[in-house]
């Protein structure tokens, strides 16, 4: 080691090929990813739930060309709150870090709840409390082994997953084909039923849906662990396309089988019961499948939040002793990993207890998407900004993906439950908050972007 290295300290390790990179996307998301919101997403948008997933993937396609070409000009750890920072001002990135912040640190909650939700209808005898201590203690004990070790997890996770998701289709199949032959109308009710249609339930429910492409934006934050930075473009694009694509098909064949007209009797295990009326055995057999989805996803997202989190005090957002520090043995950022494990059980456990009307789940959800989609903002408008306005030639594809992206994300931002955004809110005036404080009311600068050298110009 040189003594330049030496100094510097330990660094995030080169690793990761573009198939880990689709792999961990794909983990991170689930091939399951509507499965597990399925209810609640079918009950909002009155039964449209196709619908809302194939509307919420052209927001997040663009959106995701948006990530990755970003990721080429800054291959650094940081994601929407670096590309935002370099490319608007720095208070800017801080304000989407601080956003986006909220949707990773949430993601390994919704995979604690969702998993000891699902376990305690498998085995009722077992509290929901001692289940999400469980799993939360896995979920931190995974990622604490290094990123080259979570991906084959997540490998391996995924392979899980991809049986099940193909024993649904075949039964799915063979349901149908049993029970027709059917009426007019019934393989076009699942994108338009005009008895339950409205533009509200649309909106609100492609709100939702973003849900199911949350993690693509994650792939971003491995730049610095990825072995060629330009490999987070097409895993990016790639991931949320493919993923998009087998959601709908998920969903489609979840409204053939079960009609909206019929209530679920667990709105938020839902597909669990649709997937037993194709075939009895895969009411267990999805109901592991997603427990395993969670605790891969909620894994994905507590490794994208510590990096994330590492960034922020890498760069002076966050304290740097504890937030910058890199264990020397697995070159991961440990104290953030720690600290997500024990505010994810927490959350996991308090969550459920205010929700009201609305699950813990769901609530959870809601508050992913109010930061996932101000995130999704602010990188479109800092790649509208790098490739069209400071460009010095104006090629019209250049201002039309990023603006695309932006619009529709406002849109279904703004479309979000008003709980969520009442809590959201609360969570950006915190932001504030600090930001004020550790600036002396914003006269100093609130961040140093500590850009890699190995960035570069498109």
């Amino acid at each position: 080691m040189s003594t330049d290295s030496a100094r510097e300290g330990p660094r995030l390790r080169r690793v990761l090929s573009l198939s880990d990179l689709i792999i961990y996307g794909i983990m991170v998301i689930t091939p399951m990813a509507p499965m597990t919101f399925y209810g609640v997403l079918s009950r909002r948008a009155g039964g449209h739930a196709t619908t809302c997933i194939l509307l919420a993937m052209i927001a997040m396609a663009a959106t995701a060309v948006s990530y990755g070409r970003m990721a080429r000009v800054y291959p650094s750890a940081g994601s929407a709150f670096t590309y935002v920072g370099g490319e608007l001002r720095p208070l800017l990135g801080y304000l989407t870090g601080w956003s986006i912040a909220m949707d990773y640190m949430l993601a390994p909650v919704i995979g604690v709840i969702y998993a000891a939700q699902q376990s305690h209808v498998l085995v009722p005898q077992v509290p929901y409390v001692v289940w999400a201590v469980l799993f939360a203690v896995l979920l931190t004990g995974c990622c604490l082994q290094g990123i080259k070790i979570t991906s084959r997890m997540n490998g391996l996770f995924t392979s899980v997953m991809g049986l099940v998701v193909v024993a649904f289709f075949v039964a799915a199949l063979i349901y149908l084909t049993h029970q027709g032959p059917h009426g007019p109308g019934f393989f076009t009710h699942p994108l338009y039923d005009p008895d339950s249609w409205s533009l509200g339930g649309i909106l609100g429910g492609t709100s939702l849906a973003v849900l199911a492409y949350l993690g693509f934006d994650g792939i971003s934050t491995l730049s610095e662990e990825a072995k060629r930075p330009d490999d987070v473009l097409p895993a990016t694009v790639l991931t949320c396309v493919a993923i998009g694509l087998l959601s709908a098909l998920e969903v489609y064949a979840a409204q053939l089988i079960w009609p909206r007209t019929e209530g679920y009797p667990d709105i938020d295990t839902a597909f669990s019961y649709v997937a037993g009326r194709a075939w009895t055995p895969l009411f267990a057999a999805v109901g592991l499948a997603l427990i395993v989805g969670s605790v891969g996803s909620g894994m994905g997202g507590q490794i994208a939040a510590a990096r994330l989190l590492y960034s922020m005090g890498r760069g002076g957002a966050l304290p740097k002793t504890f937030f910058a520090a890199i264990d020397p043995r697995h070159r991961i950022p440990r104290n953030n990993v720690l600290l997500l494990g024990a505010l994810g059980l927490a959350l996991a456990l308090i969550l459920p207890a205010i929700a009201g009307e609305a699950t813990g789940f769901e609530l959870a959800s809601n508050l992913i998407n109010f930061g996932a989609l101000i995130a999704f903002m602010g990188v479109n408008a800092a790649a509208f900004t790098r490739f069209y306005l400071r460009a010095p030639e104006k090629k019209l594809i250049n201002n039309v993906v990023p603006a695309l992206g932006f619009l529709v994300c406002l849109l279904i931002w703004c479309n979000l439950a008003l709980q969520a955004r009442i809590l959201g809110a609360a969570w950006m005036a915190v932001g504030l908050c600090y930001g004020a404080w550790k600036t002396r009311g914003f006269r100093a600068g609130i961040v140093e972007f500590n850009f890699t050298s190995e960035g570069k110009n498109p």
